[in-house]
């Protein structure tokens, strides 16, 4: 009996163990400065969170990508108020759904964003909005790797459409014992856009990344440097530096975000 009494304690030990670096919710605040060559600077703020429908075991994986890796179907909300100037405000809501189908290498994706923006003109305001969709289906055919082919649809005053998306992402463990994170992701059609993105961890709590994105409807491009610390299990800081050219003007960014595990 305490032979019975011994073993019990140690597996109940174990488990929570186990779990102890687990979390089922994720939020977080961030902000930016945008600076362009010819003036109009302008900032934004924005909130974000996350509910995973079972908790995440973070278990021997880079902490950002603890949720990926562990196919941890969630759905998040995000909001971000930004302002060009003292004439220009313009407000995204968002919602977004991901889920790994279970006992499959399945996974299904969709999402919406409203975007609201106000021109004051002085005499008179110019209103316009933007909505934007999409739904995607996936497949993991090995660990750490997702592809996924869907949909991108836009809706706003003068005209709407849709366009076939394709995109990819795989986390892996490199020889000398680090991970890496690799994203490629692409729209053809009328949006035309693609974008790339890399991150290198220095260990389970610290990557650096550089990302790459192209719109060709709006006349965008834009590259960035980035770097994410987890401070522990629950705290994580993140900062990105881009340089971007919009039409004929070139513009720096600056971002900063802050997330909470839980």
């Amino acid at each position: 009996m305490k032979k019975l009494a011994i073993a019990s304690a140690l597996l109940s030990a174990l488990a929570v163990t186990g779990t102890a670096n687990a979390y089922q919710a994720e939020v977080g605040a961030a902000a930016a400065y945008v600076d362009p060559d010819n003036g109009g600077s302008g900032s934004a703020l924005g909130v974000n969170g996350t509910y995973y429908f079972n908790p995440v075991q973070t278990r021997n994986a880079p902490l950002a990508e603890a949720a990926f890796l562990d196919r941890a179907s969630n759905v998040s909300a995000q909001a971000t108020f930004a302002d060009q100037g003292d004439n220009v405000e313009s407000n995204t809501y968002g919602v977004n759904a991901e889920v790994y189908v279970p006992n499959t290498d399945f996974f299904i994706g969709a999402g919406i964003a409203k975007n609201d923006t106000e021109v004051d003109l002085g005499p008179r305001t110019i209103d316009t909005d933007l909505t934007t969709y999409s739904a995607e289906v996936g497949y993991l055919p090995a660990p750490g790797l997702l592809i996924a082919a869907g949909l991108k649809g836009w809706d706003n005053d003068q005209d709407d459409g849709v366009d076939p998306t394709l995109r990819a992402k795989y986390v892996t463990q490199l020889s000398n014992g680090n991970d890496i994170n690799l994203e490629a992701g692409a729209s053809f059609g009328d949006l035309d856009e693609y974008n790339l993105a890399a991150d290198y961890f220095i260990d389970k709590t610290l990557s650096v990344g550089a990302d790459y994105y192209n719109n060709d409807l709006t006349d965008q491009s834009e590259f960035g440097v980035n770097a994410r610390k987890f401070i522990n299990q629950q705290v994580s800081l993140e900062g990105r530096v881009g340089f971007g050219e919009a039409g004929n003007n070139d513009y720096n960014s600056f971002g900063v975000a802050a997330k909470y595990r839980f």
